[in-house]
């Protein structure tokens, strides 16, 4: 059977649990809302996909290459409400007293960590003791790679080994995110899809695109022509003039925008890899945590999970 690692980008989850839950506050006043979401899915994630490895990779709040390449980057998104802000740090006692590795690095975003990871060191044949990723990364793993994200930017590094999960209908419910789940979706493959942002640019983040093309356009000429160097270099080929003057025009745009969309999956990381094998995590310190925090569905769902468990042992 293939080991898992399972990748969470602890950003994104966690702000999608804060809008789909109601409030929710400790015995001592904490709101915790978020927290319980991202508990009650860690717990999930673990029940249904039994990962051997785990990461919760999270964004740091310096700014990032992106900001420095391009001022605008993001400028248009509100800033985090101080009531989410205060429950990441809760979430990381959580971490620590399941003993799950979380990991930021500074001047990247969540998704260059998550990237780095599932591009350069979890490929091939056996996994090392170390991980190094970068200029000589070893890439020597045979893991079934699994992305809990709600970024659907993060298709780009869909691949055989690399499924997204991304929650629907709050966390309710999810979905496995596939190549061929990619190809429908967007009609284009999931490479394709750094290209497909750098011709239509993207709002939430707020780099700029070709003025003019939609995501209709885009697709149309990423299946024709493939990528974006290809269009540029056939832009004579290209039958409508108003389209061919667009993105001529834009096409310095296209290019910083193509820069800003690609998740890095080379910084320079260094991780033991037995740092992120999931063991342990049914221990006193969790329950506690738990308890503290007044998740007393948690404390009785981990508390089953001990006790099947110790009967497992039995046998």
């Amino acid at each position: 059977m293939m080991s898992k690692l399972v990748i969470i980008d602890g950003h994104a989850i966690l702000y999608r649990a804060y809008h789909a839950l109601p409030l929710l506050n400790t015995p001592n006043g904490r709101l915790v809302n978020a927290v319980y979401g991202f508990c009650r899915m860690l717990l999930k994630i673990i029940a249904d996909f039994k990962p051997r490895y785990l990461l919760v990779a999270f964004d740091t709040p310096e700014p990032t290459f992106r900001h420095r390449k391009f001022i605008g980057y993001q400028i248009k998104r509100p800033k985090m409400d101080k009531e989410l802000a205060g429950q990441i740090v809760i979430v990381k006692e959580v971490l620590q007293a399941m003993k799950v590795k979380f990991l930021a690095k500074e001047g990247y975003e969540a998704d260059d960590v998550i990237g780095t990871l599932s591009r350069k060191v979890l490929l091939k044949s056996k996994v090392p003791s170390t991980i190094r990723c970068g200029a000589g990364a070893s890439q020597k793993s045979k893991l079934k790679i699994v992305i809990v994200t709600g970024d659907r930017d993060l298709m780009q590094l869909v691949n055989k080994q690399t499924n997204l999960l991304i929650p629907m209908k709050g966390l309710s419910s999810s979905r496995i995110v596939d190549k061929k789940y990619v190809e429908k979706d967007l009609e284009i493959r999931p490479d394709q899809v750094v290209d497909y942002k750098a011709l239509m640019g993207d709002n939430s983040d707020n780099y700029p695109g070709v003025t003019g093309v939609g995501p209709k356009t885009a697709v149309k000429l990423l299946q024709e022509f493939d990528s974006l160097d290809n269009i540029y270099c056939n832009l004579d080929k290209i039958e409508s003039a108003s389209l061919t003057a667009k993105l001529k025009k834009g096409k310095k745009a296209a290019y910083l925008s193509r820069d800003l969309a690609r998740i890095r999956c080379n910084i320079p990381l260094k991780i033991k890899i037995k740092d992120l094998r999931l063991k342990d995590w049914k221990n006193e310190a969790t329950v506690e945590v738990f308890k503290n925090l007044g998740f007393r569905s948690l404390v009785k769902e981990l508390e089953n999970r001990r006790d099947s468990s110790k009967q497992e042992k039995l046998f």
